[in-house]
């Protein structure tokens, strides 16, 4: 599964949306495009470059305080950070810097933090950061989070949506269906993929693929 082809971001070429079509089995769904965020969550440059590019959603924005970044996205949350803190967007703490976490899982697969790290999300104003949204299940639990413990969601930005809205909150995405328009995802129990005989070709998380 090495090979892939790259879509650039219209506004930045060092942004890419690495995609592989196949059938492939995510935590949520099947669907029919692997999108590859690996090198964009590790490698300084891309992660930069995601990251300058996804504050420009934001640089209107009064107050943000925490960015809570899903599915291993805290480098590329660390430079939105820095854009937006570079364009004047503050942040009520103490020490008048944005906090950047990411979640912890119970065993029911909730979204939690500790004792020690809760006050991130309380009485904060979070900006969500997402890689990918596709049926939207961990950005519900993401804002259910932040709600329990006392947090104000502000704002949801993923580097790729199919989606653009969830409970109400618009999804501001680098890339979307508008990149990929045969995208498509399918419940676990009703895959025509899998109805037509289609071998799987990977397993995926948030981290990346197993070959089957």
């Amino acid at each position: 599964m090495q090979d892939y082809t790259k879509i650039e971001y219209s506004r930045n070429n060092d942004v890419i949306l690495r995609n592989t079509k196949g059938h492939f089995v995510t935590p949520n769904a099947h669907v029919n495009y692997f999108i590859d965020l690996c090198d964009t969550k590790a490698r300084m440059k891309e992660a930069r470059a995601a990251g300058e590019s996804l504050a420009e959603f934001y640089i209107a924005s009064e107050v943000i305080d925490t960015i809570l970044c899903l599915n291993g996205m805290e480098v590329v949350g660390s430079y939105l950070a820095d854009a937006l803190t570079q364009a004047g967007v503050i942040s009520m703490n103490a020490h008048k810097t944005m906090y950047i976490t990411g979640p912890e899982y119970n065993v029911n697969g909730q979204i939690m933090f500790r004792d020690n790290n809760k006050h991130m999300i309380a009485e904060k104003k979070v900006l969500i950061l997402s890689d990918s949204v596709t049926t939207g299940g961990m950005l519900r639990n993401a804002l259910d989070s932040v709600r329990f413990y006392g947090g104000e969601v502000v704002g949801i930005a993923a580097f790729f949506s199919v989606a653009t809205q969830i409970e109400g909150f618009p999804i501001r995405s680098l890339f979307s269906t508008r990149d990929l328009p045969d995208y498509a995802s399918y419940p676990h129990d009703n895959c025509p993929l899998c109805k037509e005989g289609i071998k799987v070709d990977a397993i995926c998380n948030g981290f990346g693929y197993s070959t089957l």
